[in-house]
């Protein structure tokens, strides 16, 4: 039962924010504006502002749509297997990631929740790989299956995307597991027992 209940506390927020930039995205549809000016642009004050809203807006429902699905299963991870710390984890991945592309980054608009999916799979991965835990790596090469694009995104072969908020995303994840790298699921390392060492009964030689 507790383990019922810790699974949907895990849910709530993930599914609050996954339906927060679905009802973004489809209120400027119906709207027929375009929310692109609120996104990150570096190195402008008025480019500050998308450090905050650039990971609700999306260029369009397939951008949208290819982020939500790995997005919601490693924030649920993040939730499920981190509650003390979750909340955390999540904001400061957002926060740092977006603020060190605002300061390194090209001049365009930055804009998707993508660079957060890097960050949170990296968090995931990387927490995983310290604290010896199969379950939260089989979690991480699960969502890089699903999410096919995962390795080559961190490169600049295609300038229509936003390659630096993945790249910053991603090490932002790897800081912040080592930063919490004392939080998390114990290790499934398995704990061979270790040989009895009280002396056996010696024969005599004759």
């Amino acid at each position: 039962m507790e383990e019922k209940k810790k699974f949907i506390h895990s849910l709530v927020f993930p599914t609050f924010f996954l339906v927060l930039i679905w009802v973004i995205k489809i209120s400027e549809a119906a709207l027929e504006m375009s929310f692109t000016h609120l996104g990150l642009f570096p190195l402008e004050a008025s480019g500050l502002k998308g450090i905050l809203f650039a990971p609700l807006i999306h260029a369009g429902f397939k951008h949208l749509f290819d982020n939500s699905v790995p997005l919601y299963c490693l924030s649920i991870a993040i939730f499920y297997f981190y509650r003390p710390v979750a909340y955390r984890v999540f904001f400061l991945i957002w926060f740092i990631s977006g603020l060190i592309v605002w300061l390194t980054a090209r001049p365009a608009y930055h804009i998707g929740a993508s660079g957060l999916v890097y960050g949170f799979a990296s968090f995931v991965f990387f927490s995983g790989v310290i604290r010896n835990n199969i379950h939260l790596l089989a979690i991480s090469l699960i969502v890089v299956f699903m999410y096919g694009s995962l390795i080559w995104g961190i490169l600049p072969y295609d300038l229509r995307i936003s390659w630096e908020s993945h790249l910053v995303g991603g090490l932002s994840g790897l800081g912040i597991a080592l930063f919490y790298r004392n939080y998390g699921p114990p290790s499934t390392k398995k704990e061979w027992p270790e040989e009895d060492d009280e002396d056996e009964e010696e024969v005599p030689f004759i």
